[in-house]
This record gives structure tokens, sequence and C-alpha cells, in this order.
């Protein structure tokens, strides 16, 4: 029997998330061990007049590519992916990993260059259709979050089964509050970082793309960011964990580069092209019922206290110039020590928006 938990959470990613709607063209992308939630999507897609189809993605499927895929391969472009998400409406990505350091040991070269060749596709998807990515709970990532699975799985619902139209109206006051505010500044421990968001468009991140959400992000003028952070949450890329890092800013690109693990795979990524040591994003977690990262960006973003600070590519929709084969956030912990300032103002302490209270 399928867990109640899912058939609602199918209901929220159809009908609240994506809007479903008769006629639409819907790919629900999903691993192996989330088929229970692909097929709830799956029928409750038939039911809303929608044509679904499923694509179920392997264990060590993407490794074995990565493994044995020559430099022409890795570069060859699949026209039939593009042109199936160009005849995309709507696009699930159920993610259920199952190994967490699958990539641990391939080269991170290989892994940027065959993101550059997918860069098209994954525009497409972003900017032309209605999606929404989950990760269905699993062992492995369980397991990183150092929890038994029926917790994790609590954790999760948890943090989605909640009410997103009344969670909307909370961002929208943020969202107002950055669209009016030209410097930003970021104080914490070993952190004072300064940047300007004028003339950018903040957009509200209530359950329609990610889930869990509860984020309000915009983007920064690339060459106005300077100073210094040091990010307490680890950042997750490729299944590799990279700890304690700090990054200082002139005049916004990255100048200097520190992790107490992973430094090489750090500087791997910075060097994929000239845009990843630029910011795209500034984000805001806004989701209190996330609580504690469990190293999955999806979760770890939306905490509730926390900014967020993407490297490499920006959202079109906020304004952002920035280009890059890469989008890499990285979690600044404000909960403690912390305060945000907007024109010299304090709106945030220690994790608590004022215009929330």
């Amino acid at each position: 029997m399928v867990d109640e938990r899912i058939r609602k959470l199918a209901e929220i990613l159809v009908d609240y998330s994506t809007e479903v709607k008769k006629g639409d063209r819907v790919l629900i992308r999903a691993d192996l061990e989330a088929k229970d939630l692909a097929l709830e999507i799956y029928k409750l897609s038939i039911l809303r007049g929608a044509h679904p189809w499923i694509k179920i993605t392997l264990p060590n499927q993407d490794y074995i590519f990565y493994k044995y895929a020559s430099k022409k391969q890795l570069e060859w472009f699949p026209e039939h992916e593009y042109f199936e998400i160009k005849h995309t409406d709507v696009y699930f990505a159920i993610r259920a990993p199952t190994n967490l350091r699958e990539f641990i040991n391939v080269n991170p070269k290989r892994l940027s260059e065959r993101l550059k060749t997918l860069k098209p596709i994954r525009d497409w998807r972003v900017e032309k259709t209605r999606w929404v990515v989950f990760y269905y709970p699993t062992n492995a990532l369980a397991q990183e979050a150092e929890m038994s699975l029926p917790e994790f799985e609590d954790f999760v619902f948890n943090s989605c089964l909640i009410d997103w139209k009344e969670m909307s109206k909370k961002l929208w006051k943020i969202k107002k509050l950055l669209d009016a505010t030209d410097k930003v500044r970021i104080i914490g421990n070993e952190t004072d970082l300064t940047f300007s968001i004028k003339g950018r468009n903040a957009l509200v991140a209530d359950g329609k793309k990610n889930m869990p959400d509860g984020e309000v992000y915009t983007s920064v003028v690339e060459d106005s960011v300077n100073g210094y952070i040091k990010y307490e949450i680890p950042a997750v890329r490729f299944g590799n964990v990279v700890e304690d890092i700090m990054l200082k800013f002139e005049n916004g690109k990255v100048v200097e580069a520190k992790a107490s693990k992973n430094q090489k795979f750090l500087e791997e990524m910075l060097n994929t092209d000239e845009g990843a040591r630029r910011i795209g994003e500034f984000g805001i977690g806004l989701n209190y019922n996330i609580t504690r990262s469990v190293k999955n960006i999806l979760f770890d973003e939306k905490i509730g206290g926390t900014i967020h600070l993407a490297l490499g590519r920006g959202y079109k929709e906020t304004l952002s110039k920035n280009e890059s084969a890469i989008h890499w956030d990285m979690i600044k912990d404000l909960r403690e020590n912390g305060e945000v300032y907007f024109d010299g103002k304090l709106v945030m302490k220690n994790g608590e928006w004022f215009i929330l209270k």
C-alpha cells in the first residue's frame, strides 16, 4: 500500500506546483526507488487530461557513462533529448539516489565538460517548462543526514506537507523588500560581504519549482561583490562534500578560495568557466520547518535563518547577466551572530526577519 503522505505530496506537485491541465505534455523523470511517487504523479496527470510519460534512470547508469565515455562522447549533444524537452510542457524530476558518492572518483573536468554540453537542454527546461524537483527519501539520503530512514521520511514530508499558499504570503513580503533594495551587507562568523541588487528582480520560491521550497532569491550586480564569507554548512556537488568554504571577492570575482576538505574539487569547479567565479544568485532560506542541514541543497538552502549565494549561472528571470555551466549554491548560517542589512538598515538578526514578526 502506498504511503498516504506520498499521495498527498503527488497532489501538491501536480495541482499546486505545476498545475497540470488537460493537454499538457508531462515528462516524469525519476530514479528507480521513487517509482511509487512517479506512478502517483502519472495517474493524477492522466486524470487531469494530460499526456504523461515516465523515464526511469537506473542505479549506476550515470556512473558508467562518466567512467567509460570518450571525450567525443562527453561532447556529443543529444539532439533527441533536446527535441523531447522542446515538446514538454511540464517536467518532474523525482530523484532518489542510492549512492551519494557515485562520482567521488570521477574527474571533475569530465563532469564540467558534460555540463557545458547539456546546457541548452537545461536552459530550455528551466526557462520554458513548468518544472519541479523533489528528492524522494532513500537510505542513502538518510545516512547522509545521519538519520534512520523513518526519521528522514518524517523530516522530508514535514518540510513539504504545509500550507503553501500561506507560506507564499510571507515570501512576497520579503520579495517586495528585496526589490526596493540597493546595497546588501551580510555579517556573521568570519563574514563581512557587500553587494548590490539594484535593478534586479526577486523571485518567490513557494513550492512551484522545488519541493520542499521556501525561499526568495534574486541576482546581484555582477561586479559589485566585495569582502569575504565563510560557509559553515557543507557544499555538496556530484557527491563531493566541500567543507568550511571561505571565499574572498574583489569587484564581483572570487580571488581566493579555501576549504578544509576537497580544496582541489572546489578549484576545479571555480575554473569551469569565467562565470563560475561570480555570483549568479542571492537567496534567503525561509522554511522554518527545515531546521538542520542534511547535506542536500534542495533542503539546506531553504533552512529558515540562512542565506545562500550561488556561484555560476544566474536566472534570467532575476535579470542576472552571469553565464556559466555551473550553478552551485553555498549556504551561510546566520542563526547565531548573523546580521543582514539592506541599505544600511538591520532587517534580519540571528535568523529572524523583522518584517515577518
